[in-house]
């Protein structure tokens, strides 16, 4: 559970930049005069986070390796809220001029160094204190902070929203590009409060007890990491890649294209801002249910199978992309569920997976930067790539979609050439590695 809280509040922090580079950002920061590249350069800063991610795994996955993963979550929740509260006092760009998007930027980058650091973390503590034959699914809670932090992050902006209607639909108020929209980012401060109540209350690790107390942990576990378990470092990081480009376009992507008027010079589906947020948390919901259902199945059938079958699916799902949305209404709602649902079933099983590929005294670090530099392929990316596919299809998502497909198949060449985890006892792994160091 205090796993669960502190991802929640971090991704909340991380899902209201989300929105906000959709909603107002393009208006606030990057007044280009043309709404595709203002909106492209919203989302370039949002992918600056993502490049940033890795730098955090780095740093706080060397304090969670050498000091404890308590600790280090508690840095990487005040790091992300300082950052998130900070966005809510920012100038706009016709106060301040570059300085505006130069500030954003900075603490865009700040967010994205604090999630780096955070994920790992939360699994850790989730899986090292997991009973035997359970790890899938107590990994699956630290997962679980994703839908909730997005239903929180986007059900404030509803609110927000519903409190200063705008005239238009397509746009939002004048009220609340003036003020309304640093609502949630202010409120960062009130989750991070009760976040790190939680995580000062934390119990350490039993399994990174046991490594430290026997001496076992690694002088530099980056340098380690890379020495000895490459390979894992790098299917570690295409397993996650099918799973970023997936929520990404689900959430970031979506949210511009299913707004988008229909006779737009690129068209979208030409919702209001209210009905597809709210089409969307429906869609979320199916991806907090399918997360907590992926831990017992990777549990039982193991993480490797149950990734193989989903990832199948994902590559076809992104293929049907064009006939589900072309049957209307009922097929937007089909188009989020399925593509949520799908998220749930890839997400839940890498709490456990990604760090059953490393040992204790490289597990922070090891399945932090795996995670993180996948963001940077997948995450970073894939919103400004959808976009100007979304351009050269016309309007069409055709392109998009094959992009998710093409995507997913590398994710799947490497759980083919990866192995189970399933049945590694955590204090085996330690027991096979020599290098670790006194």
């Amino acid at each position: 559970m205090a796993s669960l809280i502190g991802t929640t509040i971090e991704f909340y922090d991380f899902y209201v930049y989300a929105t906000a580079a959709v909603l107002v950002f393009p208006h606030l920061f990057f007044p280009t005069g043309d709404e595709t590249t203002a909106l492209l350069s919203s989302f370039a800063v949002f992918g600056a986070a993502m490049v940033a991610r890795p730098l955090g795994a780095v740093f706080f996955g060397h304090l969670g390796d050498k000091r404890g993963r308590k600790v280090t979550l508690v840095g990487a929740l005040l790091t992300m809220g300082i950052a998130t509260f900070l966005i809510g006092l920012l100038p706009t760009y016709t106060v301040a001029g570059w300085i505006a998007p130069l500030l954003l930027v900075v603490l865009r980058l700040a967010q994205g160094f604090a999630l780096g650091g955070e994920w790992s973390g939360a699994a850790l503590v989730a899986t090292e204190n997991a009973p035997e034959g359970k790890r899938a699914w107590y990994g699956t809670f630290p997962q679980l902070g994703a839908p909730i932090g997005f239903i929180i992050a986007n059900g404030l902006f509803l609110v927000i929203a519903a409190v200063l209607p705008s005239a238009d639909p397509s746009l939002p108020s004048q009220e609340f590009l003036d003020w309304g929209w640093r609502i949630p980012f202010l409120f960062s401060a009130v989750m991070v409060a009760v976040g790190l109540w939680v995580r000062l209350r934390l119990v350490e690790s039993a399994t990174f007890s046991k490594a430290a107390s026997a001496g076992r942990l690694a002088k530099v576990p980056l340098a380690e990491a890379f020495r000895t378990h490459w390979r894992e470092l790098i299917l570690g990081t295409f397993y996650m890649l099918a799973t970023y480009v997936l929520f990404y376009l689900m959430t970031t992507f979506s949210l511009g294209f299913g707004r988008a008027p229909t006779d737009a010079r690129v068209p979208g589906l030409g919702y209001d801002y209210t009905t597809f947020v709210l089409l969307m948390i429906l869609g979320v919901v199916f991806f907090g249910i399918f997360t907590l259902v992926s831990g017992p199945l990777a549990d039982r059938f193991g993480r490797r199978a149950t990734l193989i079958v989903v990832t199948i699916a994902i590559i076809a799902f992104g293929l049907i992309w064009v006939p589900l949305l072309s049957l209307g209404m009922v097929g937007v709602v089909l188009w989020l569920v399925l593509g949520f649902t799908l998220m749930g079933f890839t997400f839940g099983p890498m709490g456990a997976l990604l760090p059953e590929l490393f040992p204790t005294a490289l597990r922070y670090t090891g399945s932090g930067v795996s995670y993180n530099v996948s963001s940077i392929l997948g995450a970073a990316v894939a919103p400004f790539i959808a976009v100007w596919l979304w351009g050269v299809g016309e309007g069409s998502p055709f392109w998009v979609g094959v992009y998710l497909s093409v995507m997913s198949v590398l994710t799947l060449i490497a759980l083919l050439i990866g192995r189970e985890t399933r049945d590694i006892s955590l204090d085996d792994v330690d027991a096979e590695i020599p290098e670790a160091l006194p």
